[in-house]
């Protein structure tokens, strides 16, 4: 029998100021779907029903043992459950690391995207030593620019997600 060697799942917990960035839990779900129905939250993205919020929930956590990368679910340092997600992926069909993240609507402009956004790029380059990575953002979803106007992301060209026009933006370390 072939020895396995697959890489044991552990999501890293990241910690900033206000944040912890951490595994999804079960409990974590009922506020994920939610937020996936919420046809104003998920503007740019689409929105999703309870059934398929449980496939994204679970594809989310699924990175973290195909290869070590994923999403975390973010919360105050407070408590008080999750307030959003933020993920270094990589998806099937590009090479280079891929940041994502979403903010429940009830936690909207508060800075906390940006911030953990910030503590996962520190982490994609200085943990996972990656050379770049990229945000695909629609050019209408002003507060995601801002987002990452603010993490010093540039943009790069034009690319497509899923059939849709999307602008590509790029990050190195330092």
């Amino acid at each position: 029998m072939a020895e396995d060697r697959s890489p044991p799942v552990s999501v890293p917990h990241l910690r900033t100021q206000r944040l912890l960035l951490r595994e999804y839990r079960m409990a974590d779900f009922d506020a994920f779907a939610t937020h996936l129905g919420d046809p104003i939250s998920t503007e740019f993205t689409g929105s999703h029903d309870r059934r398929n919020s449980w496939r994204i929930f679970g594809c989310n956590i699924g990175g973290w043992l195909l290869q070590g990368t994923g999403w975390w679910a973010v919360e105050r340092l407070e408590g008080g459950g999750m307030i959003g997600y933020v993920g270094a992926f990589f998806r099937e069909t590009w090479p280079e690391i891929e940041i994502g993240w979403g903010t429940f609507r009830a936690h909207w402009g508060r800075g906390y995207a940006t911030e953990a956004v910030t503590e996962v790029l520190r982490w994609v380059f200085e943990v996972r030593k990656e050379k770049r990575a990229i945000a695909l953002i629609d050019a209408a979803n002003k507060r995601s620019l801002r987002v990452a106007e603010k993490l010093g992301m540039k943009y790069e060209a034009e690319s497509e997600l899923f059939g849709e026009p999307v602008g590509r933006y790029f990050k190195s370390p330092g």
